[in-house]
């Protein structure tokens, strides 16, 4: 058993107010007895503007937002992953990337989201993701000392055979950090995040972004924590803050002996 964290944040377009939020919030998850801790998608920077990216991302090495989150999970000895934030991989290209700490400050595991976000919502509401960064290649899977976590990104939500394949692989906990959109998440949110954890028995935590951003950009919050078979143990709905639940690593294992489906395509 052990407890994860899920927090949510309005995230705006500066680097060291986001960074300052986002370490009380973890702190205080911590004090909670929090053994994991996640955050939402543009954790560090929140922004539509290509050239702002360009000119406030950086690359994995001396990277000051990493290395601040690195000296946390060191000094609480703890693991913490970074939702997602923009990493620099040249003068031009960006990856939208999660970042995984564990207890003794070392990144372990980075996965880069695989499906861009290029939909028109809306006369007024438009993304091009796959203009800004580069589209990640590789499933990954980080090991726990609890078990198999299969890491994922917002959108992603969306293509059910990345999180089959996963779960296949031995993953028991899904990650979802997000930025859905106020529209999206009314409509679709809490239905795509309970089927990804009902058709593969798996927990999600799923952190999100909450509000109105500076850019009058709206999200839409609700950060989930979701049992395998589809209960949601704990939820936030807006503001800032964070969840906390316990979690039994034996419980997907247990529901896929029931229910054998994962043996099948």
């Amino acid at each position: 058993m052990f407890n994860v964290s899920c927090i949510q944040i309005t995230s705006d377009n500066n680097v060291f107010s986001n960074l300052e939020k986002t370490t009380d919030l973890i702190i205080n998850s911590i004090k909670k007895k929090a053994d994991l801790i996640i955050t939402p998608e543009n954790t560090s920077l929140f922004t539509l503007d290509h050239s702002e990216l360009l000119e406030k991302a950086e690359e994995m090495n001396n990277n000051f937002f990493l290395e601040s989150i690195s000296k946390i999970s060191e000094s609480y000895k703890k693991w913490i992953l970074i939702g997602s934030l923009p990493i620099k991989l040249s003068k031009k290209l960006l990856a939208n990337r999660s970042v995984l700490f564990n207890p003794k400050g070392k990144i372990v595991n980075y996965y880069d989201k695989i499906h861009m976000f290029d939909v028109n919502l809306s006369k007024n509401e438009k993304y091009e993701e796959s203009k800004k960064f580069l589209s990640g290649k590789k499933k990954v899977l980080a090991k726990l000392p609890w078990g198999l976590m299969g890491l994922t990104i917002c959108y992603d939500v969306r293509f059910p055979n990345l999180y089959r394949e996963l779960a296949k692989k031995g993953a028991i906990f899904m990650t979802v950090p997000s930025a859905f959109t106020k529209i999206t998440g009314e409509k679709h949110w809490h239905t795509l995040l309970k089927a990804r954890a009902i058709e593969n028995f798996s927990y999600i935590f799923a952190a999100a972004q909450t509000g109105r951003h500076y850019n009058d950009r709206l999200t839409y919050g609700h950060s989930l924590i979701i049992s395998p078979d589809g209960e949601i143990l704990r939820e936030k709905e807006k503001g800032e803050g964070f969840i906390i639940a316990k979690i039994n690593e034996n419980l997907p294992k247990q529901l896929r002996a029931k229910i054998p489906s994962l043996k099948s395509n």
